[in-house]
């Protein structure tokens, strides 16, 4: 009996003890593990667990970040998944696993994102959604792009990106607060600087090109050649003299300049408004020559004469020696700066474009008055009396007077 007893009880054992090759798995929270889809529900999908006799199910939430209205526009059946566990079910009745695939891939997205940054990659996401403070975009997480962010200028309306696919570097990021920033500015100026680079070794000195007028300030005006900008000097703007830039231009104006000097180096690129003009001088050559007598008017005054524009834009020089008969010590005592006067052409010089010019030439000089005439003093008396000379003889011809 008992061996009987023994044959029953190693019986009982060995049905009830499972071997080693059927022991079901254990699952922890946070592993991950891999599985088949065989269903799919409105709210959930439910796959089978490789290796194992668990059964996976992903909440529609935990499917993925984008917004879904149902599962299968993420998953099919068949589709092998991959997710991390969320929780366990294992009882008596069900051995169930809660799987979330989108914690997963946001973990992964976040490695990603981190390598991206620290090596100062560009990557790709899809704009989601255009808020007010900039643009919500998908890089395997939300990630945000600021208005600030966008472009190196200010860019009024955003909807025009809404669905777009851009090129963003990665700004900043916080997996533990779900927080990434990404930037659009840096990618857009470094393409700026390439073009920039590419348009001044293309400019030639001494050429003339179009550009737009798009910043004034007091010494001169910034005009735009296409991807770089160039500075026209105040005294570049015109033949005629400039008291105010805005006299001359204004913002937005299209304008055709004369390239001076390119500073590859610097970025600095030196144009000339007058320059792209033919100059009034030879225009003025052409219609006068020495001798010529015009109406001028005087344009600015200094202490060796006085500078007459004759025609806008050119003007000549009346020295000072050629103000007036009489002698002039300062040009200002006889001239007034806006004062119309007439001049002489004396000299015409073509290579320096400079106009030597007379007033008195233009004028006689005034007669002499018979109060100036020098006087002649004689002796007309018939006296024969003595003379200082006969009186003190040769006394004084030894004095220093």
């Amino acid at each position: 009996m008992n061996e009987n007893s023994n044959e029953v009880n190693e019986e009982v054992s060995a049905e009830d003890t499972p071997q080693e090759n059927e022991v079901s798995p254990g699952f922890e929270v946070g592993e991950t593990v891999k599985g088949t889809v065989y269903k799919i529900e409105d709210k959930f999908v439910k796959a089978h667990i490789d290796d194992s006799d668990f059964e996976g199910i992903v909440p529609i939430s935990q499917l993925t970040s984008k917004r879904i209205e149902r599962p299968e526009e993420i998953v099919s059946e068949d589709d092998s998944i991959e997710g991390v566990v969320i929780k366990v079910e294992n009882e008596d009745d069900r051995k169930n696993v809660i799987l979330s695939i989108r914690k997963l891939e946001e973990s992964n997205a976040y490695d990603s994102l981190q390598s991206a940054k620290d090596n100062d990659e560009t990557i790709t996401g899809t704009v989601m959604e255009v808020v007010k403070a900039g643009l919500v975009i998908d890089v395997g997480v939300r990630g945000f792009i600021p208005a600030s962010l966008l472009s190196d200028a200010y860019i009024e309306d955003l909807e025009q990106f809404d669905g777009q696919e851009l090129e963003v570097k990665v700004e900043d990021i916080e997996p533990e607060k779900n927080r990434v920033i990404l930037n659009r500015k840096r990618i857009v100026e470094a393409e700026k600087a390439v073009e920039r680079k590419k348009q001044l070794e293309t400019l030639d000195v001494g050429s003339i090109v179009e550009g737009e007028v798009v910043r004034i300030t007091t010494f001169g005006a910034f005009i735009n050649l296409g991807e770089v900008d160039g500075l026209a000097h105040i005294s570049e703007l015109s033949y005629s003299r400039v008291e105010k830039v805005e006299d001359a231009v204004n913002i937005g104006d299209k304008v055709n300049v004369k390239i001076l000097d390119v500073d590859p180096e610097q970025e600095r690129i030196s144009l000339s408004l007058k320059q792209a003009q033919e100059s009034p001088f030879d225009g003025f050559v052409k219609e006068h020559s020495e001798g010529d007598v015009l109406e001028g008017t005087v344009r600015r005054l200094v202490d060796f004469g006085a500078f007459v524009e004759v025609t806008p834009g050119v003007e000549g020089l009346v020295h000072v020696s050629e103000i007036g008969h009489e002698h002039v010590a300062v040009p200002s005592d006889v001239l007034k700066e806006g004062q119309t006067v007439e001049v002489k052409i004396l000299s015409l010089n073509e290579d320096s474009e400079k106009i030597s010019l007379s007033i008195k030439e233009t004028t006689e000089p005034a007669p002499r008055s018979s109060n100036n005439e020098p006087k002649v003093y004689r002796d007309d008396s018939d006296d024969d009396g003595p003379t200082l000379g006969d009186v003190f003889g040769d006394r004084f011809k030894d004095l220093d007077i």
